[in-house]
């Protein structure tokens, strides 16, 4: 009898050594995913925020409210037309011609891209400066673009990195100007 009690009390000392080992490793793997999960969420957090607009005052971005000198201008240019000019005239806004370009394929298929984009430029004033420039913008917007593959400009995401790609590329081109975006009129895949 003193033996099975000898078994008894090793039988139990070893499944409770177990039983530890095991919630030792039980918390050990749910660490990593706990940890995982929080940095999901503080992720997906800022990328709310970022693309909402909620963290332009922090990272220095324009947050869309005006002094009043911009909303005095805004004003006049709304008693002179909406402002989105038609290259021609007034207003903030420079319209590029029509760009078509052949996209890149893997299977040799022809694919073209028509693309008609305005420049929203800082001032009025920035107009001849921009204006004298075009014909190199519209080099650097044609030498990127034959580059690109459909599934390039595949979403919103893949229109964003366009959008932010042809920005990066004018403001290349009118340096010292600055153009404040670069607004699409017109995206055609054929």
């Amino acid at each position: 009898m003193a033996e099975e009690t000898d078994m008894d009390e090793e039988g139990q000392d070893a499944a409770e050594s177990l039983m530890e080992d095991l919630e030792e490793a039980d918390g050990k793997g749910k660490l990593p995913l706990i940890i995982g999960g929080a940095v999901i969420l503080l992720l997906a957090i800022g990328a709310g925020l970022y693309f909402t607009g909620m963290l332009d005052g922090v990272l220095g971005k324009d947050s869309g409210s005006h002094s009043e000198s911009e909303a005095d201008e805004l004003h006049a240019m709304d008693d002179h037309g909406d402002g989105h000019g038609d290259g021609h005239g007034g207003g903030n806004f420079l319209e590029i011609p029509t760009i078509t370009v052949n996209l890149s394929t893997e299977d040799g298929t022809p694919r073209y891209l028509r693309l008609t984009v305005q420049l929203e430029l800082h001032s009025a004033d920035d107009r001849a400066a921009v204006e004298a420039i075009i014909p190199r913008v519209i080099d650097q917007f044609q030498t990127y673009l034959r580059e690109l593959r459909v599934r390039d400009l595949r979403g919103s995401s893949g229109i964003y990195r366009l959008q932010t790609e042809l920005l990066w590329r004018v403001n290349q081109a009118s340096a010292p100007t600055k153009v404040k975006d670069v607004l699409f009129q017109e995206i055609l895949i054929q």
